[in-house]
């Protein structure tokens, strides 16, 4: 997802005169990448402002304007930026290792909560209490969704060629079914081209802070080359090698148990879901939504916002979430496994498959960001792709809210266009209260995410235990 960081800085006193940093090591860079892990709560715009601080600011590892170029870059991909800028940072720094010890840990946090999370709402998700802290996560949930269309749609509807894109993109989701690669091409296409045609409505804006550079020295300035230069043969190896990291435990996987296992259909499901994660978690959660609910059957509606809860109380990438998804779906079909030995691998096996294409683009692209600065088509692409994010994570507010607030929905179809609609009867009222509370909190008293999120699965605990939900 291209998230929009405006980075506010001044220079501190004296910062022009400061010694160069010395050398870091990679056991000495280690502690550092573990502490931005422990603190990547947020969402990218917060973690990549961690980083920021910490790298750039604090421990002045690299420099404002190699920082911001990585996060350009990062931004091209498919996947979390955040996770990949960090892996891209740890790359320039300590090449390979480097990048595999900076984006590894950026991760481990929230594959341990995730997963710990999985097994208590498995074992007890349903029972007192922890229902009740669910259904208060459910309501804050759509009040953060909500405020990153709103973000997002102040970011990048620069004008009514972008509004049209981010309005084609809503109705070709939640009124035709339109899947959300196809979404992803057709706005990227749209906007290459505009591009490459010098129109001014396809004019990317960039990254750029408000206020002054950071001043070095920094250990990387800007004319510090990277260790691993870009060439054919390194190119091809890398490429082969994280190919094999990634797609040969999904080949096995379909060898030994058969295309229509639980475990293939998820490693296959999240493969593909790895190659068109454009927009972030919350653009691409209206995919795996679609998908792992209404075509796989892995999840109920609501069990998608109770993932989500937890990924955003959890540090790292949001899409950590998808661990929760596999957890379940193999959870439900264990097969001759246990049902939690079963959902623990299943959980792993996402992630695996959602973050080793990660290490494939930086280890096979960094080495030729540099050619993609002032490439104006590519950028223009961007831009129109951030545009029908807009329009996707409305869809997604719209289908979380439908499934929160009402219990049950139906299905109509109006010629052409299918949609799912609530059932008046089915309205839960304290959700709807839950909901609206939260929305209060977010935008007209400006509480932040976790405690917004605290303060409503304090709720819902508190209506469980009065025997209100």
């Amino acid at each position: 997802m291209a998230a929009t960081i405006r980075i506010q800085t001044a220079p501190e006193p004296g910062a022009a005169t400061q010694e160069a940093p010395l050398p870091v090591t990679l056991a000495e860079a280690v502690p550092v990448w573990a502490r931005i892990a422990a603190l990547s709560f947020g969402g990218p715009a917060g973690q990549i402002a961690v980083m920021h601080r910490i790298l750039v600011e604090e421990k002045r590892w690299i420099s404002e304007n190699r920082f911001l170029h990585a996060l350009n870059f990062c931004t091209l991909l498919p996947g979390p930026e955040a996770q990949q800028l960090a892996t891209y940072v740890g790359w320039l720094m300590h090449g390979t290792r480097g990048g595999l010890v900076a984006g590894g840990l950026f991760v481990l946090p929230g594959v341990v909560a995730i997963m710990a999370l999985s097994w208590v709402y498995a074992l007890y998700g349903n029972v007192g209490l922890v229902a009740g802290l669910f259904f208060g996560l459910k309501a804050a949930v759509l009040a953060i969704v909500l405020q990153a269309v709103i973000r997002i749609g102040q970011r990048a509807l620069k004008g009514p060629v972008m509004v049209g894109l981010a309005a084609a993109a809503f109705v070709a989701i939640f009124f035709f079914d339109v899947p959300f690669p196809l979404i992803v091409l057709a706005a990227g296409v749209i906007g290459y081209l505009g591009g490459r045609a010098g129109l001014p409505q396809f004019k990317a804006g960039g990254h750029g802070g408000g206020g002054k550079v950071l001043e070095g020295p920094f250990l990387l300035d800007d004319h510090e080359l990277p260790q691993e230069r870009a060439a054919a043969g390194p190119t091809l190896r890398r490429l082969l090698t994280w190919g094999a990291i990634w797609l040969v435990p999904v080949a096995a996987l379909i060898l030994a148990l058969g295309p229509d296992d639980v475990f293939s259909h998820v490693a296959v499901f999240f493969s593909k879901m790895a190659m068109v994660t454009f927009g972030g978690a919350y653009a691409v959660l209206s995919y795996v939504a679609q998908q792992a609910v209404e075509h796989y059957g892995w999840l109920r509606p609501g069990e998608m916002l109770d993932g989500l809860g937890m990924a955003e109380t959890t540090p790292g990438p949001l899409i950590m979430v998808t661990q929760f998804v596999g957890f379940m779906a193999t959870f439900r079909n264990p097969g001759a496994l246990p049902p939690l030995v079963a959902g623990t691998l299943g959980g792993l096996l996402t992630t695996w498959v959602t973050f080793a294409p990660c290490f494939l683009w930086i280890f096979v692209g960094a080495p030729y960001v540099e050619r993609l600065r002032g490439n104006r088509a590519l950028a223009a692409a961007l831009s129109a792709i951030t545009a029908a994010v807009v329009g996707v994570i409305l869809n997604l507010a719209v289908w979380f809210a439908l499934h929160t607030i009402f219990a049950q929905t139906r299905p109509m179809t109006v010629g052409p266009l299918r949609f799912d609609v609530p059932i008046p009867s089915s309205l839960n009222p304290w959700a709807l209260i839950l909901a609206a509370a939260a929305v209060m909190a977010v935008f007209r008293f400006k509480l932040g995410m976790i405690q917004t999120l605290a303060a409503c699965a304090a709720a819902g605990m508190a209506l469980r235990l009065a025997g209100l939900v």
